[in-house]
């Protein structure tokens, strides 16, 4: 099987602008594709921030009208998918003839989710995944993702699909990324913490996959103080690091994946085949989408 060339971008995004954020993901896109890259990976909520240390003026059974206009500012940053944002990202993904996996805040009606995009060669947008679990005081912020967007895209490259921060420690969420074959495991972050390597590596092993995680880097008030100091890195399917971790700056990695890896990685341990033992453990997964309201049709009558 051919190398299948990839990037893994690790940058800050321009907080509450959209319009920067997605000029510089365009920008960064261009940069990636020109070193030969067919797949891009961009960090959690690249387009329009991650609100690390933000607390939108909210205590238990307290909410600050100064908190309620920071919120303002960051729903109107966000992006409706589809819409003029998508259409713009796949609009490079075509220019350049690449895969393209990004992270961004998603608006629909008066809620915001932690989404990451996927769009093929042609500007198609392939697909999207929904958050499931926002992680401590992101629950203020970001709403709950259902089953329904849990793909695993069959390409040319591989199966790809992508699992958000600290999505990766829900082991059935894992469990069912692997049951759908994944072979190039996304992992948009901010973790930017030392645990975070030895899990993408355990995730790596454990799926025998590759894992390719993006961070983002954040400065901070001080150079040497960044609020998010990066950490992407890129894991063959035995767990070896190909590329990074990065910290301190931004930069792109850029990786040749040999896919016959993953087959000499299942070789002695495929958790979704023979490695399974499904008459004592079975996971039921449900994919099914769960709107808040459903709204009947005439042909369908009242029921």
């Amino acid at each position: 099987m051919d190398p299948v060339p990839v990037a893994v971008v690790q940058a800050s995004a321009v907080f509450c602008d959209r319009e920067r954020s997605l000029e510089k993901a365009v920008e960064l896109l261009a940069e990636a594709a020109g070193s030969g890259a067919r797949l891009v990976v961009f960090p959690e909520a690249f387009v329009s921030g991650y609100p690390k240390g933000a607390d939108f003026g909210a205590r238990v059974g307290m909410r600050s009208p100064e908190g309620r206009r920071e919120f303002r500012r960051y729903f109107e940053s966000a992006v409706e998918v589809p819409g003029t944002a998508t259409a713009q990202l796949g609009a490079a993904a075509r220019a350049h003839g690449v895969y393209l996996v990004i992270g961004v805040i998603e608006r629909e009606i008066g809620t915001l989710y932690c989404t990451v995009l996927f769009f093929g060669p042609d500007g198609a947008l392939l697909g999207k995944h929904r958050k499931l679990m926002p992680t401590g005081v992101e629950r203020l912020i970001w709403g709950c993702g259902d089953g329904s967007t849990l793909p695993v895209l069959t390409t040319p490259l591989g199966k790809i699909g992508a699992v958000i921060c600290w999505e990766n420690y829900m082991p059935l969420l894992r469990m069912a990324m692997y049951a759908k074959g994944i072979q190039i495991y996304c992992a948009p972050t901010v973790d930017d913490r030392e645990t975070w390597i030895p899990s993408m590596r355990h995730i790596a092993l454990e799926g025998r996959c590759f894992v390719l995680s993006a961070c983002q880097f954040v400065p901070g008030a001080a150079p040497d103080a960044p609020l998010i100091r990066g950490g992407s890195v890129i894991v063959s399917p035995l767990g070896r690091i190909l590329a990074g971790p990065h910290y301190g700056s931004e930069c792109i990695l850029r990786v040749e994946l040999d896919p016959g890896e993953i087959a000499e990685g299942k070789f002695d341990l495929d958790v979704a085949g023979h490695y399974a033992r499904p008459d004592v453990f079975r996971l039921r997964v449900n994919e099914r989408r769960a709107p808040p309201a459903r709204f009947c049709g005439e042909e369908e009558g009242l029921q």
